[in-house]
């Protein structure tokens, strides 16, 4: 059997990975060539990742005029524990108020463990959403390592 292959991670291994992860790097492509890469706090919508940002922020411009991207998430600090997931794919600008103000409870549920909202976090919610734009991340390619399957 190919090694690469061996230690790929499932779907359900890349699924799990994914939700359980807290924040996964975004690259785009800037405009002189070189990548550019934050940390993004996520949520998965319809095999999608979503992520909300500020609609003149570098990423949202490099998305506006190239929407190829890359997203990758790891985990472990020895070699024989290190497990990565790195996707490629076409990254939208979604600006509509009322899905930005659901992107954010939906990524504030998965950072807080919790998903209900009182009417104050949600009037903050909804007044932050139009302020922000929704970067809705459409995978399609997979790679993925875990070496503890050595």
């Amino acid at each position: 059997m190919d090694r690469r292959k061996s230690i790929q991670l499932t779907p359900e291994e890349t699924r799990r990975f994914m939700e359980e992860g807290r924040t996964a790097t975004l690259a785009t492509n800037g405009r002189d060539g070189y990548p550019h890469l934050v940390a993004m706090w996520y949520g998965l919508k319809d095999g999608d990742i979503v992520m909300t940002t500020y609609g003149k922020s570098q990423k949202a411009v490099n998305v506006r005029r190239d929407p190829r991207a890359t997203m990758m998430w790891e985990s472990g600090t020895a070699y024989n524990k290190l497990r990565g997931l790195m996707v490629r794919g076409r990254a939208e600008i979604v600006e509509n108020v009322s899905f930005t103000a659901e992107v954010l409870r939906l990524v504030g549920a998965k950072m807080t463990g919790s998903s209900a909202v009182s009417p104050e976090q949600n009037r903050a919610l909804e007044a932050q959403a139009s302020k922000r734009i929704v970067i809705r991340f459409h995978p399609e390619k997979f790679s993925s390592w875990d070496h503890s399957k050595m």
